[in-house]
């Protein structure tokens, strides 16, 4: 069977990891003890960005800010749909600084920013499809959140509880290959609740299911535009079933920031206009 994937340019804000660090505990991969290399950190970030320059992306900066380590995770800042902005409001005080200065840069650019009254991690935790948003709690984002964030969009939000610690956030646990008229999406059914795992087969029934092995190693923390999808070259397995579904695999390498919890989608904030 012949697949044609087109690929739709998107607009990405990132920053940069000049104070990247492991300075706290707040999810299992986490060590104050880690030592990371900063430069190898750089070199990994700035190939990602090349990659998504070399496809045709957009990218656009903000700028770090010193004692906040985990700012390059710019995924959590926020959710942008329709040229909107819902913000963030971290569940550990250690990242509630960075909400500021994402809401800064966002207002600078002309967009309203909307300040969550319950605790809510951005694209983390809140994926959008297309269609609706899917929406990750049992660490981080509250349900309280997902009522907030239905009623500022406007669109369907369907709640999915993740179960295992080492996928804390839903984009560690899914992602979407496609937000088109083939809306598709690819995630790893232990990570989430009997329930949740019902309502992800009715709702996607021609999913790709990845294996414990593919996301242990943030596979399922991947970016597509798709057609191509931005994937670590650790997760082989996942990256030969999507060839096979017509989806050209780029692998970026961001090893260094799994010593955070964190990956290529966590270090990119989608602006859908």
């Amino acid at each position: 069977m012949t697949h044609s994937r087109v690929p739709r340019r998107r607009r990405f804000l990132v920053c940069e990891p000049r104070h990247f660090a492991v300075q706290y505990a707040i999810n299992p991969w986490m060590h104050p003890d880690t030592r990371v290399d900063v430069d190898l950190a750089q070199d990994q970030w700035q190939t990602l960005i090349r990659a998504y320059r070399a496809h045709g992306h957009a990218v656009e900066t903000v700028e770090p800010v010193p004692g906040l380590p985990d700012m390059v995770f710019a995924a959590n800042s926020a959710v942008v749909v329709g040229g909107r902005v819902f913000g963030s409001l971290f569940h550990a005080p250690e990242r509630r600084p960075e909400s500021t200065h994402y809401d800064t840069w966002f207002r600078s650019a002309g967009y309203d920013v909307h300040r969550p009254e319950a605790v809510c991690e951005g694209e983390g935790d809140l994926v959008w499809t297309g269609r609706y948003v899917l929406a990750g709690t049992g660490f981080r984002t509250t349900r309280e959140a997902h009522r907030e964030v239905q009623e500022f969009f406007g669109h369907p939000v369907i709640g999915l509880t993740l179960v295992d610690p080492y996928f804390y956030h839903l984009d560690t646990a899914l992602f979407v290959l496609d937000d088109g008229d083939e809306n598709n999406i690819v995630y790893y059914p232990e990570a989430f609740s009997a329930g949740s795992r019902a309502v992800l087969a009715r709702l996607y029934p021609d999913a790709v299911l990845a294996t414990r092995e593919d996301a242990m190693t943030f596979g399922l923390n991947s970016v597509s535009d798709g057609r191509h999808v931005f994937i670590a070259p650790q997760a082989e397995a996942l990256a030969a079933r999507l060839d096979s579904h017509g989806y050209v695999p780029v692998p970026v390498d961001l090893s260094e920031f799994r010593k955070a919890g964190g990956g290529i989608k966590c270090c990119t904030q989608e602006i859908r206009s």
